[in-house]
């Protein structure tokens, strides 16, 4: 099954994905209103079939993608998790994964706008695989973490470099609103035969800039899930984000920063492309004063 978060006609609504139609789901579980209640309610194996739940389709194109779980309790990510990546980076192999944390609220669905910080000149996209979790995990052993996955979707990790940069916590980089591409669909694990085949690429206004196998992560999904449900328990509908490949803008000679009006597209086989388009974002106060300052120094 493919799971979207969508509005219509004012209603955000739950439905499935089926090539270019969205199917509403009607008739759900008692207290379900979204995707992350679904999930608590049925688990991973319930999430396979649904197809009892699904109303007569509509086109997609007449509905609004929203992230597939808008609301996670958690929203986990992992750096430099991808060997190309750590090369580029130049950073020495680690023992442990590298974890920050971005906000639901600075999140957006395919087809949005992402916000380009009137506050930075260093936008860069980071193209990435979303693991959703399917049932409270604590303390889950990497042998049965795939258990805990209710599936899989697309990521665009888009990071304001300077403010990621001005101390060694990443966080103010990576939660700057409308930053936090997700979608379009949520992919059950029984539409994916094998994770590690599964291909990424990110695009930039039609180019190339990041080229992938899943299978070159350093950290893979159960290891991850076993090293974060150790410090913090997971519940269902929260998103691990896994990391990005290398190609990311700020290491390409010159640096290959965003600007307003560029599409970016992260496709990954078998479970979807999204797609974002940059603009500027209005401005708030103190974002110019914060602009002038950094372009003074």
């Amino acid at each position: 099954m493919r799971f979207v978060t969508f509005e219509a006609d004012g209603e955000v609504l739950l439905g499935a994905l089926h090539g270019d139609e969205v199917s509403p789901l009607t008739g759900l579980p008692p207290g379900v209103t979204g995707l992350r209640e679904l999930i608590g309610a049925l688990g991973p194996a319930g999430l396979a079939d649904v197809s009892r739940f699904s109303a007569a389709a509509r086109p997609a194109g007449e509905v609004t993608l929203l992230p597939p779980v808008p609301d996670p309790s958690k929203i986990i990510c992992v750096g430099v998790n991808y060997r190309a990546h750590r090369d580029e980076a130049r950073h020495s192999e680690q023992r442990y994964p590298t974890i920050f944390t971005r906000f639901a609220d600075t999140q957006m669905g395919h087809e949005a706008t992402a916000m380009l910080p009137l506050a930075t000149a260093r936008f860069d996209y980071e193209g990435e695989l979303a693991v959703v979790i399917g049932k409270p995990a604590r303390g889950v052993a990497a042998a049965r973490g795939w258990s805990y996955v209710a599936g899989l979707s697309v990521y665009n990790d888009f990071s304001v470099r300077d403010w990621q940069k001005h101390t060694t916590q990443w966080i103010p980089g990576k939660n700057f609103p409308g930053t936090g591409a997700f979608g379009p669909a949520l992919v059950t694990l029984d539409e994916v035969p094998d994770v590690n085949a599964l291909t990424l690429e990110t695009r930039v206004n039609g180019e190339v800039r990041q080229q992938a196998s899943v299978s070159d992560l350093i950290f893979g999904i159960p290891a991850l899930i076993e090293y974060i449900s150790a410090f913090t328990p997971l519940a269902p509908g929260d998103v691990i984000v896994t990391g990005t490949p290398g190609g990311v803008g700020q290491f390409m000679d010159p640096p290959g920063f965003l600007a307003a009006g560029d599409e970016v597209e992260v496709e990954i086989s078998g479970i979807g492309t999204l797609r974002n388009t940059v603009a500027a974002a209005p401005d708030t106060a103190g974002a110019t004063a914060l602009a002038e300052a950094a372009g003074a120094r």
